[in-house]
C-alpha cells in the first residue's frame, strides 16, 4: 500500500514509473482490468507502481488528463505521460508496453 502522505503528483513525479488506471465502479470493462492489473503487478514486481483512480470520485484528475472513456490507462515516467490507451489491455501486452517504454532505460 502506498503511503497516504504522498500526493498523486508526487507519486507520478517519482523515479518509479506509475501506471494509472482511470476507472468507474459501474464500468464492465473496468472490472475486467482488475485481474489484469494484478497479474501485471506480479510480473513486474516493484519496477512499476499501479494506481487506480475512480473518475466519479476524482473528476478533476480525469479532466486534467482528458480521460473521455473508461478504462483509460496512462503510464507516467518522472511526471511525463509516456503512453496511454483506452479500453482493456491484456496483461502480456501491458507488461511488454511497460518494459519497452520505461524499463529499458532504468
Amino acid at each position: 500500500m502506498l503511503p497516504k502522505s504522498k500526493t498523486f503528483q508526487e507519486l507520478i513525479d517519482g523515479d518509479t514509473p506509475v501506471l494509472v488506471d482511470f476507472f468507474a465502479e459501474w464500468c464492465g470493462p473496468c472490472k475486467m482490468m482488475q485481474p489484469i492489473l494484478e497479474d501485471t503487478s506480479k510480473q513486474l514486481g516493484g519496477k512499476v507502481k499501479i494506481l487506480k483512480v475512480d473518475v466519479d470520485r476524482n473528476p478533476l484528475a480525469a479532466s486534467r488528463f482528458q480521460v473521455r472513456g473508461v478504462p483509460t490507462l496512462i503510464l507516467f515516467s518522472r511526471g511525463e505521460v509516456v503512453w496511454r490507451q483506452s479500453g482493456v489491455v491484456p496483461a502480456h501486452q501491458l507488461v511488454q508496453i511497460i518494459e519497452n517504454t520505461v524499463l529499458t532505460n532504468v
